[in-house]
């Protein structure tokens, strides 16, 4: 099979041009830039595009397939040479679904925990010598790619994103993976330039529940109302399966599940986690794992890539970095650490950075998210909103929209890291949060100065 890319240095579809270059397809591709650290993976397989542009004569009549990343625009000319060869033309959703549909597919939805949930159930089957297909969003300790495609594993695990597919499918990619197991971890509202009201969002995982096959599996957290009660509703032939907190201890800094006389210590805390590793559980028990060995296995979990990833830290202090940046995931994130180390000072410290969150409209959705950090900090690159084409507000605007007076507020990166490095950080935990990187803040260098 001959397959090109165009935009293949995005993070999902340099990972799935890998993964079909080492199924040995023919792949090449194209982007008008690539970003570090694409280029270099790509480059170890040799599939590295020789210059940055697009290049219509790639498209060759004996080319099988295309697949459109979402960064390209719909009069991209390969594209429309692609279009004008009648070559078939996929989303990466739809292809994953193409390289799947013979298999078990399972899918984790929800507006968070779809990366840690996912990567939970891999790592429980790789410690369980299972064979599995995977696409998760996240680079994991011990998964060299973020998507494995073989010919012989009989399931595959796929993080459902809500996000439109393609420039010329704007279906959300959960829709398109007909899952057999479907997973809804909980409904926040988010990327409101595409579901302009919060119905219009909810409305999404209810068509993905209905997308899941006849007599599946629907797996959802009963702890979120919104979920229980679109789920409620749902007229479908699927087995409908509730999740809820386990027992668990939390002594010197160490969570335990405590499940049928027996403790189990973990490596990740927060009742976020502990909800997304029910999830994980009854997927796993659905796929053949019983609760024991899920919990031997999950003992040894690290969490995933930028999901309260410690920096650094000595004997009394901590510095986290975590991928938070939505309403819902940050009262989850701060509510973990706080609870963790209850002992602790915690200064919390939130980058805005994507479309909702720069929203107007949608800030006032942040109200009471950080009144739990003693030191709360919100930072908007001002180049983000040169960037995003979006007109600046003042930090007055944000301390409103939060509903927070001691809320401190940082535009500039310098200014920023000049603050931070000021702190005295004995008895404290430090928890920066982001979807992007502070401007080009090197976090080993805020670790340096204060541990």
């Amino acid at each position: 099979m001959k397959v090109h890319f165009i935009a293949i240095g995005g993070s999902a579809m340099h990972n799935l041009a890998i993964a079909l270059h080492k199924k040995g397809f023919n792949v090449t591709g194209s982007d008008d830039v690539l970003f570090e650290p694409s280029a270099s993976r790509l480059g170890k397989y040799g599939i590295l595009p020789a210059r940055e542009g697009w290049f219509p004569e790639k498209i060759t009549q004996d080319t099988d397939a295309v697949i459109l990343g979402m960064h390209a625009r719909i009069d991209n000319p390969e594209l429309l040479k692609a279009q004008e060869l009648g070559i078939k033309i996929y989303s990466y959703p739809d292809y994953i679904y193409e390289q799947s549909k013979d298999k078990t597919r399972v899918v984790i939805g929800g507006s968070h925990g779809k990366t840690t949930i996912t990567s939970m159930i891999l790592h429980v089957l790789q410690q369980a010598g299972k064979k599995f297909d995977y696409l998760v969003g996240a680079q994991l300790e011990g998964f060299e790619t973020m998507v494995g495609l073989t010919n012989d594993a009989p399931v595959m695990i796929i993080e459902g994103d809500e996000y439109l597919a393609s420039p010329i499918d704007r279906r959300p990619k959960f829709h398109i993976y007909k899952a057999d197991i479907g997973v809804i971890s909980g409904i926040a509202w988010d990327h409101i330039n595409v579901f302009p009201t919060f119905d219009n969002y909810i409305d999404q995982f209810r068509i993905f529940a209905e997308t899941i096959q006849p007599n599946g599996k629907l797996i959802y957290s009963e702890t979120d109302e919104v979920l229980n009660k679109m789920v409620k509703s749902l007229d479908v032939a699927v087995d409908k399966i509730p999740y809820n907190l386990p027992q668990y201890t939390i002594d010197n800094g160490v969570t335990s599940i405590v499940d049928n006389g027996e403790t189990y210590p973990l490596e990740v805390f927060g009742q976020h986690n502990l909800l997304n590793m029910q999830a994980a559980r009854l997927v796993c028990n659905a796929l053949g794992i019983n609760s024991a060995d899920f919990y031997r296995h999950i003992t040894t979990f690290k969490g995933a890539a930028r999901r309260l990833e410690v920096v650094g830290k000595n004997d009394n202090a901590t510095i986290f970095k975590d991928f938070a940046h939505s309403p819902s995931k940050l009262t989850a994130t701060i509510d973990a650490v706080k609870a963790q180390f209850p002992g602790r000072q915690l200064i919390a410290c939130i980058e805005l950075h994507t479309f909702s969150s720069l929203n107007k409209d949608f800030l006032n959705e942040y109200a009471g998210t950080m009144d739990k950090a003693d030191k709360a900090i919100v930072f908007i690159d001002r180049k983000t909103f040169e960037q995003k084409k979006i007109e600046p507000y003042p930090a007055e605007a944000v301390k409103s929209a939060f509903a927070n007076d001691r809320l401190l507020f940082f535009n500039q990166p310098a200014a920023l890291l000049e603050y931070l490095e000021s702190l005295d950080i004995a008895n404290s935990n430090l928890l920066m949060m982001s979807s992007g990187n502070f401007g080009g803040i090197n976090l080993m260098d805020i670790k340096n100065s204060l541990l």
